[in-house]
């Protein structure tokens, strides 16, 4: 390779971005490629990088008890531009991340379009890069295009993964019932920004739960493609109705779960509550917190419609259903995420069956730090498997069963074990900020270390 040539990234989206801006941060050229707005998607609304397709949370930003929190903290400590757009466009949302969804891409896309390394060509990339792009990140997220896709697919010998990720409603505030509705965090529970009223809460008694349980039964689905009838769903985003057809108190255990909820016009818990969770900056907007659906749209509002609060609800945007694809990591991609046929491309993003905004954006970040550490003609030093970003990269290159691989978020289960003797009976509940603790230390001596190298050059 030589000096001047660039780090191609295909695609804007967090993770594409986030690798972009990694490798701008070393001192190394990147060329970024988007092909929106000259090839739309199934769920994008806008050309701009980093558009959040579906919620608008990050989820727990509790850094010492979760571990997504924790990704978020190591994250910032590494000098992520998605967790510090994040950070600026905050909304309140309890214990989680929550951001307004128009000012976070905007900023991203700002930041790179003002970086004199980064170069972003509107383009679409069908089928496999040149072969005089001698480094290539692959960040095309879940929808990637068909002709990219099948050309991985004649490259590797595997045929790609898929399933179904379905997208939550969203309502404007100003035709929620407040009379009908509370303010509420579960258990009052403050995050910042937040004063512990930070959703608004709809209760449903007993016979309301089983009536709308009912009606999503009964109700008309979107129909789908021969060739999509196979695909499954993954269970951390299920449509509610097919959470549905899984048992009646299904939802009432999930996303309808009353659980640390007061319904303060009747002083007990209810049977059942529907939370919404801010939108957008200016509080308009709030999205059906579990919501994910797969309903026909006029199903959809006349069920929705059926929850004490929102029989007037104005929808912004109702549910909808895009397919997914990523490949089999652990069996194609070597530790760096390269492909092991042909290592000129390294992959990053949902693409690598990591699912979730933070831990897609964790492995771009890696990506880019990873190919500019190669453009210096130096090994990539990877993370601790002790960390959040090292355990999450473990797990899709290695630590799964590539038979059985599936979507992933980060988990505390994908970490190494404490030392033996170091949990015992009287700090057993510490384990998790432990793990924790651990993972922020050893994050820090890496980056020390790879702190080190770029200065050395």
């Amino acid at each position: 390779m030589s000096p001047g040539d660039p780090i191609h990234v295909i695609g804007g989206g967090l993770a594409g971005s986030e690798a972009a801006w990694q490798a701008a941060r070393a001192g190394v050229p990147v060329v970024l490629h988007e092909m929106r707005p000259l090839r739309a998607t199934e769920a994008h609304l806008t050309a701009r990088l980093a558009e959040l397709v579906c919620s608008n949370s990050f989820r727990s930003d509790d850094v010492a008890n979760n571990a997504v929190g924790l990704l978020h903290e190591e994250m910032r400590r590494c000098g992520s531009l998605v967790l510090a757009a994040a950070d600026a466009h905050r909304l309140p949302a309890g214990g989680a991340l929550a951001v307004d969804r128009n000012g976070f891409s905007a900023a991203i896309e700002a930041a790179l379009e003002a970086d004199p390394l980064v170069e972003i060509r509107r383009e679409e990339v069908a089928g496999l890069p040149p072969a005089k792009w001698q480094s290539v990140v692959v960040a095309t997220g879940p929808l990637t295009s068909p002709a990219l896709a099948a050309a991985i697919r004649a490259l590797t010998g595997e045929d790609a993964l898929a399933f179904f990720d379905a997208i939550a409603p969203i309502v404007h505030a100003d035709s929620i019932d407040r009379e009908k509705t509370w303010r509420q965090s579960r258990y009052g529970k403050a995050g910042p920004g937040g004063d512990g009223a930070d959703y608004i809460n709809c209760a449903l008694d007993r016979e309301q739960y089983r009536g709308f349980v009912a009606a999503l039964l009964a109700a008309e689905t979107v129909s789908f493609h021969d060739w999509e009838k196979d695909t499954p769903y993954f269970d951390g985003c299920l449509p509610i109705e097919v959470m549905a057809a899984r048992g009646v108190d299904t939802l009432r255990f999930g996303p309808m779960k009353p659980v640390g909820l007061i319904d303060p016009r009747v002083g007990r818990r209810p049977y059942a509550v529907v939370q919404l969770r801010q939108d957008n900056a200016l509080g308009t907007l709030y999205n059906l917190v579990g919501f994910q659906t797969k309903l026909r749209h006029a199903e959809q509002t006349r069920i929705l419609r059926s929850i004490p609060g929102l029989e007037r609800a104005e929808f912004a945007r109702l549910g909808g259903l895009h397919r997914n694809t990523f490949i089999n990591s652990p069996r194609l991609l070597d530790r760096s995420m390269r492909l092991k046929a042909r290592p000129a491309l390294r992959f990053a993003g949902q693409i690598t069956g990591v699912e979730g905004y933070v831990e897609s954006a964790a492995i771009g970040l890696l990506a880019g730090r990873f190919a500019a550490a190669e453009r210096r003609s130096e090994t990539p030093e990877l993370p601790p498997p002790t960390t959040a970003l090292g355990a999450l990269l473990t797990h899709i290159t290695r630590g799964a069963d590539a038979g059985s691989f599936q979507p992933m978020n980060v988990n505390f289960g994908l970490f190494p074990p404490l030392p033996e003797g170091a949990i015992t009976r009287a700090n057993r509940g510490d384990k998790k900020p432990m793990i924790a603790r651990r993972a922020l230390a050893d994050l820090e001596r890496w980056l020390a270390a790879t702190r080190t190298s770029v200065a050395a050059e």
